[in-house]
């Protein structure tokens, strides 16, 4: 009986230990963290959905350039796999077109404009051209699948660019092909409470990304930073990468002054829109 005892102690034990482990962000080895001198991140550049500077537009991008924020933007694929700079994975709300991006090569997305303005979707390279290192870039993979060809695509780009730059994304496969391909460059694991989102309305929905949601896939990624929906700062596994493990911390979106000054304790750096924070 006494052993059986034993092992029924020792059992939480060993899940808190795992847990733990699996939790874990990067611990040694640690890139530049420059990108987190900068604590104002423009969300999609700084932008307005309402005027001639919608979000990941050239014109929002210069905007942010010139008042001296970081630049947050989306970056996926084409059908003839050109990096973009776009947010959603179909075009409707922005561009007014039914399909994906992934559907349409880039000479064809060309044409399309960005809600009422006279933007169009830009290319990655246009964008890093017209930075040219003058602000540093929160950019993020848009993957929901196991192809890693976005990585492949966009790294040579970034490898010969002179500016600062981290990379981040809601799949940790590619904080995993970045730990294994290019382990200097910060990598920071996005994440949300993802039953409170409405494509994941229920939480039967939810469930499979409950693993993604407490961050249960550090082990594999290893990341640097966690950026995480700042309306659920207190999630346990955020909280613990920053205040046991000192992995950097980025809130989206922050989008008043008020919300900023509630997570100002639990953030390292804050990627804001609809609003300007104050000097950058």
């Amino acid at each position: 009986m006494k052993r059986s005892y034993g092992k029924i102690l020792a059992a939480p034990a060993v899940l808190s230990g795992l847990y733990l482990l699996a939790v874990m962000p990067r611990i040694t080895g640690k890139p530049d963290m420059t990108p987190f001198e900068t604590r104002f991140y423009a969300h999609r550049g700084l932008h307005d959905n309402h005027s001639q500077a919608p979000e990941n537009s050239m014109a929002a991008f210069q905007k942010a350039v010139d008042a001296g924020y970081g630049i947050e933007l989306d970056v996926q694929l084409t059908a003839d796999k050109v990096p973009v700079i776009f947010h959603d994975f179909t075009l409707e709300r922005m561009c007014g077109v039914k399909g994906y991006v992934k559907d349409y090569t880039y000479a064809q997305l060309r044409k399309l404009k960005l809600l009422d303005s006279g933007e169009t979707i830009p290319s990655l390279r246009e964008f890093l051209d017209m930075v040219d290192g003058r602000v540093p870039l929160l950019i993020e993979y848009k993957s929901n699948d196991t192809d890693m060809t976005i990585c492949r695509k966009v790294d040579p780009m970034l490898r010969s660019y002179k500016g600062v730059y981290c990379i981040e994304s809601f799949n940790p496969l590619v904080l995993l092909w970045y730990r294994k391909h290019r382990a200097r460059v910060m990598r920071g694991q996005l994440s949300d409470v993802f039953y409170r989102e409405p494509e994941y309305s229920t939480l039967t929905k939810a469930a499979p990304m409950l693993p993604f949601q407490f961050l249960l896939a550090n082990f594999l990624s290893k990341p640097d930073f966690i950026a995480y929906n700042h309306l659920y700062k207190n999630n346990i596994s955020r909280r613990l990468c920053r205040n046991l493990y000192r992995a950097k911390a980025a809130a989206w979106t922050i989008k008043s002054r008020k919300e900023l000054a509630e997570a100002e304790q639990g953030f390292d750096v804050f990627i804001f829109d609809s609003f300007l924070p104050g000097e950058p």
